[in-house]
């Protein structure tokens, strides 16, 4: 079973910018579809972002388009590059895999751990 891991969160100031990574290790995800999800405190786990399988479709809510772009290379490695940061994007951010760039949770059967992404005002 892959295993994912988040990495590059961190505490900036507002108008920063962070780049996530999201690593599989066990096997390749190079075939399945991978979703940035985050939780802010005291708030329920929402949608960021999605790729395809090939890279040839992405998704995003409507609060980071524009600022947040996502990404990901041959080497098994996703991103999620983010621009603007505002502190209204603090949360815990996880990377899942599934099937399907779909913005419900539920596509997605393998999730991180999470990564902490604090912006200060």
């Amino acid at each position: 079973q892959v295993q994912l891991v988040e990495s590059g969160g961190g505490l900036v100031q507002a108008g920063g910018s962070l780049r996530l990574s999201c690593a599989a290790s066990g096997r390749t995800f190079s075939s399945n579809a991978v979703g940035w999800f985050r939780r802010a405190p005291g708030k329920e786990r929402e949608f960021v972002a999605a790729i395809s399988w090939n890279g040839g479709s992405t998704k995003y809510t409507d609060s980071v388009k524009g600022r947040f772009t996502i990404s990901r290379d041959n080497a098994n490695t996703v991103y999620l590059q983010m621009n603007s940061l505002e502190p209204e994007d603090t949360a815990v951010y996880y990377c899942a895999i599934g099937w399907m760039t779909a913005q419900a949770m539920g596509a997605y059967n393998n999730w991180g751990q999470g990564t902490q992404v604090t912006v200060s005002s």
